[in-house]
């Protein structure tokens, strides 16, 4: 094809400006991978850690101290919902330990390992002992066992409310994450503390869910709240607004980094192709006037716009792969840090964005010889 042939040409006669376009989408598209990646990776990791490991939608009662109707058919219904991964209908004890002359108040978390560990990730968070609550097992955290000198496979004899007692054995010692958590909240089999509570089957403190997608809470509790209209349903984004607003400013941000590094890219291809049109101009007329229409000269400037726009996009995608590449290496090691992860279908958009921007480019220098008379341009030389 006579248009690319020149195209080709004229990008390696002036391989300097073409090499400079090429650094320029590839610095723009290797930004835009790199603080795209970095902004999604964070809100991961920050929902992750905020809500990773604690209910999404929880079914609480209607009244204080009251109790949630929940029968086996509707765990079924829950856990045959495609949106739900974790269901845990939980009995909540409140507890006292008497531990060298001070009682520390503790809130016992019952029911079955399997339920909560899909829910809080216990087997991931243990420290010292085995991830396990079968008989009086109980699962401490580690601020109240270093707080108190227990360890695991020792004797703990809990004070419940109205005077009973409730011998347990450590079998374990999970990190929380939390201060609080690690210093308030224990795990026991379901059985102990229904037993405890002297509660009848299919009653229970709560029961906490995790769903797929963590931002569709509300559509899920509004939905549970049809199903469920003898508890009440509450969503961890009107509980976590604060969080919610600083996931969202965000996103914000870094679309309009992305916007103004896209509008950089396309200015600085468009004002480039539009000087190399000026200084091919006399090419242009000799070729107009030996026959080469409008559409065809403009598509000159087409076939180097989408050249570079191809190669330039695939140097910052391979720009931004090293530099998420370089930030983990250097990264990894902190406790503070989080992983970046490419997503392949945020490379595709990128892709896509910096060949659209560079053929969008060419739309300047093809209106530019679309005007040039060839007569004109022979005759001043």
């Amino acid at each position: 094809m006579l248009a690319l042939r020149i195209a080709m040409r004229f990008l390696l006669k002036s391989k300097g400006q073409s090499v400079l376009i090429l650094v320029g989408i590839g610095v723009g598209i290797a930004v835009q991978v790199f603080v795209g990646s970095l902004i999604t990776s964070l809100q991961a990791s920050l929902v992750d850690r905020t809500v990773g490991s604690s209910s999404h939608v929880t079914l609480e009662p209607l009244e204080v101290g009251g109790t949630v109707p929940f029968t086996e058919s509707d765990r079924k219904n829950l856990e045959d919902d495609p949106a739900i991964t974790a269901v845990a209908p939980q009995h909540t004890v409140s507890a006292l330990v008497t531990e060298g002359g001070a009682s520390v108040p503790l809130v016992l978390k019952g029911g079955a390992f399997a339920d909560l560990n899909g829910i809080y990730k216990l087997s991931d968070k243990l420290v010292e002992g085995s991830a396990a609550l079968t008989g009086d097992d109980i699962l401490v955290g580690t601020t109240f066992a270093t707080d108190n000198g227990v360890g695991v496979g020792e004797n703990l004899t809990l004070t419940l409310a109205g005077g009973a007692t409730l011998d347990t054995r450590v079998a374990g010692i999970v990190d929380l994450g939390s201060a609080a958590a690690n210093s308030q909240v224990a795990f026991v089999d379901g059985g102990l503390a229904r037993t405890a509570l002297d509660r009848p089957e299919g009653e229970y403190s709560l029961v906490e869910t995790q769903i797929i997608d963590v931002f569709a809470s509300t559509t899920v509790a509004q939905t549970l709240q049809t199903e469920f209209p003898q508890a009440k349903v509450t969503d961890w984004q009107v509980e976590n607004s604060e969080l919610l607003t600083a996931l969202q400013s965000q996103s914000t941000s870094s679309y309009m980094i992305q916007f103004f590094v896209i509008v950089a890219v396309m200015l600085g291809i468009a004002s480039t192709l539009a000087i190399s049109a000026v200084q091919k101009t006399r090419q242009i007329g000799i070729l107009k006037a030996l026959g080469m229409t409008d559409r065809r000269t403009g598509r000159v400037f087409l076939f180097q716009a989408g050249t570079l726009g191809v190669l330039g996009t695939a140097l910052g995608i391979g720009i931004g792969l090293g530099l998420i590449a370089l930030f983990g290496a250097f990264a990894g090691s902190s406790s503070s840090s989080f992983p970046i992860t490419a997503q392949p279908a945020f490379l595709v958009l990128s892709a896509v964005i910096g060949i659209g921007i560079a053929l969008l480019s060419a739309i300047i220098p093809y209106r530019r010889t679309s005007r040039i008379d060839p007569i004109e341009v022979i005759q001043n030389g």
